[in-house]
């Protein structure tokens, strides 16, 4: 399965606009958001595409972004949703706190953690775990990113907005 991952939006319009086409001409069968969109205004952006997201620590109104995430057919399922593609178990989880990140990836249960919270993109091995955090949809002070994750290959890609 092609999944797109993104993360920390903070309602840059342009920026999740960019994201969003990406996410398209890739044609990825999901996208996964790990938090901080922060305003419900921008989740018709991902109107179209197979979203499914978690909350973050700066996402306030829960409520109106889970009435938008169900406008426009997106799930988002709380501060933590696992699944399961191509036998690959995935957890996502925003990251606020690094010792429920860390105990997700020591666990044994999943094969990949997705993350976000630090802005900063990377994947790195725990033993068996592949880890993943996008960066920014953002961008802040640095490049807005995002990324791929390819769960037949396990192959990992960062895209720059």
């Amino acid at each position: 399965m092609k999944i797109g991952i993104c993360s920390d939006s903070h309602d840059h319009v342009e920026h999740i606009k960019k994201a969003a086409d990406v996410f398209r001409q890739r044609e990825v069968e999901k996208v996964i958001h790990a938090g901080d969109y922060c305003s419900p205004f921008t989740i018709p952006l991902f109107e179209g595409l197979p979203l499914e997201g978690i909350f973050g620590n700066n996402d306030g109104d829960r409520f109106t972004l889970m009435k938008k995430f169900d406008e426009i057919n997106a799930v988002l399922h709380g501060d933590f949703f696992s699944f399961e593609a191509d036998r690959t178990k995935i957890a996502v989880y925003h990251g606020t706190y690094e010792e429920l990140t860390k105990s997700l990836e020591k666990s044994g249960m999943y094969d990949v953690v997705i993350t976000g919270h630090t802005h900063m993109p990377g994947v790195e091995t725990v033993g068996d775990v592949i880890s993943i955090n996008p960066g920014s949809v953002n961008g802040f002070d640095d490049d807005a990113m995002i990324a791929f994750l390819d769960t037949d290959t396990q192959h990992v890609e960062f895209i720059e907005l």
